[in-house]
């Protein structure tokens, strides 16, 4: 008998109208095996799952809030008092919602612009026995609790950011946004410096990495043709890490305007937003969660579960901007 023969009598037919040896074919092929349903499925499940998770947890946080917002007898969007245990129930997220905004906004303007120079210097400056230590100390800054970067932010930032707002004040205090009236520096700006050292090490993790796998050849093509270093990375790399940049700031913008911890324990709640981002006081809506839950009623919790919606909203917005920046990229999501 003829091996040959047999051996592909054996296979399974391809598609009709399949070249062999096309991709068309080859997954005709693949499809009959065990395994690879299997794995089909399971993947489609986990999609699946994942979507009503997500639905189950939106649920959820709509009845609720609807519960709550019956009862409320101020405007949800605009009111500037949050008293949701009072009788009748006062409360509004305009003072959570502009200070997690700003807070978030302060952190990306810092941290973007640091987290991009520091994984181009481990990804193309810094020698390999410098670049290796350097990558895990990042890396391993990701992975420390938001409870140690409060308590640091508390003990050993906010004493220290007096001299800090003191130039401020004398340099930018002009235009009223920078003004410094004294006492301690527990204010928006003093949160987004903390979540800009918090979301830093996740931008320049995942930038180092998508920089790292920037095109070889393009790089030698262009210091073949007398590119300096600075050229390549601005003609070469920069370009193809664009979205990999733009998810990474994405990502850490999801962390900034989640935080809770670090920002109950520096943050000093006020319900009232100062003219200045020097100005002691404000809210987000994970510190005010944290530190209204335990002691809020029945009608209390169901509308800090309200503000948690709109975070929730918030957040997925995010993402989704961040996932239409990225899909007009094409070489990089594909």
């Amino acid at each position: 008998m003829d091996i040959t023969s047999s051996t592909a009598d054996s296979s399974p037919p391809a598609r009709p109208g399949a070249k062999p040896g096309s991709k068309a074919a080859n997954a005709a092929k693949g499809a009959t095996r065990p395994g690879d349903r299997i794995f089909l499925a399971l993947s489609r499940g986990s999609g699946l799952l994942l979507l009503v998770i997500m639905a189950a947890i939106a649920a959820f946080l709509a009845v609720r809030a609807t519960n709550a917002l019956s009862h409320n007898e101020g405007n949800f969007f605009t009111t500037f008092e949050w008293s949701a245990n009072a009788t009748p129930p006062v409360f509004g997220i305009a003072v959570l919602a502009f200070g997690t905004i700003v807070s978030s906004l302060i952190a990306m303007i810092i941290a973007v612009p640091v987290a991009i120079g520091v994984a181009l210097f481990i990804s193309h400056y810094a020698p390999r026995r410098l670049a290796a230590p350097l990558a895990y100390v990042i890396d391993l800054l990701a992975a420390v609790p938001s409870i140690v970067y409060g308590l640091w932010g508390a003990l050993f930032l906010v004493p220290h950011l007096g001299g800090l707002y003191s130039w401020m004040n004398d340099y930018l205090g002009w235009t009223g946004v920078f003004a410094y009236h004294d006492g301690a520096a527990r204010s928006l700006f003093t949160i987004g410096i903390l979540l800009a050292i918090m979301i830093l090490p996740i931008v320049t993790s995942v930038s180092r990495e998508v920089f790292l796998q920037a095109p070889k050849m393009h790089e030698e093509a262009a210091l073949a043709l007398g590119a300096t270093r600075w050229e390549v990375i601005r003609m070469a790399v920069l370009p193809f890490g664009r979205s990999g940049v733009i998810s990474a700031s994405m990502l850490g913008l999801g962390r900034a305007l989640g935080e809770t911890m670090a920002v109950a324990t520096v943050l000093s709640p006020s319900f009232t937003i100062g003219k200045s981002l020097l100005d002691p006081g404000g809210g987000t809506f994970a510190q005010n969660i944290a530190s209204s839950f335990k002691e809020s009623g029945e009608i209390g919790k169901d509308a800090l579960i309200a503000s948690g919606l709109v975070l929730f909203v918030l957040t997925l917005l995010v993402n989704g901007a961040a996932r239409l920046i990225i899909a007009r990229r094409k070489e990089y999501s594909e």
